[in-house]
């Protein structure tokens, strides 16, 4: 990109509207950091700290084990972990061979880790000792931790790692399951050169005194998700940061590690900071020592941000991005000018543009509503075997260049400043997490009394949304809504089943059969 945009204006003074990203492999940002800080403290998990010499040459044992069992290039291996110092371990062991990372939720089921492990062809899953019984009903090979994920790198003595050359701009390197209006996931892939431009465009935007080794990451953002991988493990690890790992939510543990280990920098979904504003010692934790405060993954309510602000001191910044980003297109400058309502500017070397909701050729007149498009290094390569969705998403102009189209619906102002309108799709974000009706749909389907079933997100003060679903059961078929629901407990990870389910004798159609969930929604609002 060449052109001066509107929002080159409004970057922050020390921000380059251009950069050059790095053509190497994910495993020099482990390398770098190894080499500059390997006595500083890379992970803070239950009171043991770990330093980034520790963690590149557990990773490096590790991926000599690794290649021991026969992964080579190309193979996929999947992490089925919370956040933790093995999770480091696992991911630059797993691409120091140039092998491809699966994320997959710890709080899926059986089926759901089934459908990930079945369309990626993922060879190994590495996952936790408490999930191994229900993983191994989906993945045959597992390597556990506590447990032979330990005692593997402890079987190499010396790393010997095989001569590896990796492409960074085609070569995938993280495959990160998004879902899909059909219910099937798809696999974005994510190039090493996708996630490690992400990772600069990302930490650019620090203010610009900061020293590899003096950041404090306080993170409980998972891993899994791409939020959490990109801006907390990967962005951590390339400043050389105390990553300050909590393994699963805990208001008290958060507000310990406020306390302890005083972070510099925070991100989170709007659900942490709601639960934060309504815990009474939140106020005297230290939060207003932290120095930056970034929420993602969902739209931050204009309440929270002020109540917030309020209680901290501090600027909650918003962003935006997509699995199919790497994640992060847009973000709040730190000092330039501030427009409270939308998710910022786009980062360095990221286009936009808005095209019209029926087509999505032409770009629509400034100040009306369109689908949010996005060209940026962080775009994906494609959709793992999918190559029809991949034409869809991913277009090419007259220009030559490809645009990520999101499926958001947005208004740009004249600076350049983007604001999400609603989504294009039918997904729920609960807390964070992407939702698609289409899946729960299905299993609700896969109940023998169901005959009809749509699911939308209602509004919910502290999870963003949550599921609610409409249900027209078969006649003479009995089922109550206790048996829905402990239906969907047996298929669906917590998150994704349905907080309140109705049994209804019709839904609402167009004239061709279609159910309007529009009427639905306004019927739960």
């Amino acid at each position: 990109m060449s052109d001066a945009r509107p929002w080159h204006h409004h970057l922050d003074f020390w921000v380059r509207p251009h950069l050059n990203y790095p053509r190497r492999p994910l495993t020099d940002i482990l390398r770098i950091a190894a080499a500059d800080v390997p006595d500083a403290v890379a992970t803070t998990f239950l009171g043991r700290n770990t330093t980034y010499a520790e963690i590149k040459q557990q990773a490096d044992k590790f991926a000599t084990a690794l290649h021991r069992m026969g992964v080579v290039k190309g193979d996929r291996v999947g992490i089925m972990l919370p956040n933790c110092p093995q999770y480091l371990v696992a991911t630059f062991g797993i691409l120091r061979l140039g092998a491809i990372v699966v994320n997959v939720n710890p709080l899926y089921t059986p089926r759901e880790v089934a459908v990930i492990a079945n369309d990626s062809g993922m060879r190994i899953l590495i996952v936790l000792d408490l999930l191994a019984p229900a993983a191994a009903q989906a993945v045959e090979k597992l390597i556990v931790t506590p447990g032979s994920f330990e005692e593997l790198i402890a079987s190499v003595d010396v790393p010997e790692l095989p001569r590896m050359t990796v492409d960074p701009e085609n070569d995938v390197a993280v495959l990160q399951y998004t879902g899909g209006t059909t219910g099937t996931p798809k696999g974005a892939m994510l190039t090493h050169y996708n996630i490690f431009a992400n990772v600069i465009q990302t930490t650019t935007l620090h203010i610009p005194s900061l020293r590899r080794g003096d950041e404090r990451y306080l993170l409980v953002i998972p891993f899994f998700h791409i939020y959490g991988f990109t801006v907390g493990l990967m962005a951590g690890t390339w400043l050389g940061a105390q990553q300050i790992l909590i393994p699963k939510y805990d208001v008290e543990m958060l507000l310990a590690a406020v306390r302890d280990h005083r972070p510099t920098y925070f991100p989170g979904v709007p659900t942490l900071f709601i639960s934060l504003l309504n815990h009474p010692k939140a106020r005297e934790s230290g939060l207003d020592r932290i120095r930056a405060f970034n929420s993602g993954s969902a739209p931050l309510p204009l309440e929270v941000l002020d109540a917030f602000e309020n209680l901290t001191g501090g600027m909650l910044s918003e962003g935006y991005g997509l699995s199919e980003a790497s994640p992060v297109t847009h973000t709040s400058p730190l000092l330039s000018i501030r427009k409270v309502g939308s998710v910022g500017i786009p980062l360095p070397d990221t286009d936009q543009k808005l095209v019209d909701l029926e087509t999505g050729l032409a770009e629509v007149k400034p100040g009306e509503q369109g689908e949010l498009c996005i060209a940026g290094p962080q775009v994906m390569k494609g959709y793992w075997n999918r190559p029809d969705e991949t034409a869809t998403t991913l277009r090419e102009d007259e220009h030559e260049r490809i645009w990520l189209y999101t499926g958001d619906v947005a208004t740009i102002d004249a600076d350049g400043f983007t604001y999400i309108v609603q989504r294009k799709k039918d997904m729920i974000i609960v807390s964070g997490f992407n939702v698609y009706p289409g899946e729960i749909e299905g299993v609700l389907f896969s109940h023998p009394a169901v005959m009809e079933a749509v699911v939308i997100g209602v509004p919910d003060s502290y999870r963003g949304e949550v599921v609610k679903a409409f249900v027209v059961l078969k006649p003479d078929v009995p089922a109550t809504v206790d048996d829905l629901r402990q239906h969907c407990i047996a298929n669906l990870a917590e998150f994704k089943r349905p907080v309140k389910i109705e049994i209804r004798e019709s839904l609402p159609k167009s004239a061709v059969g279609k159910v309007l969930r529009r009427v639905l929604r306004e019927e739960a609002n």
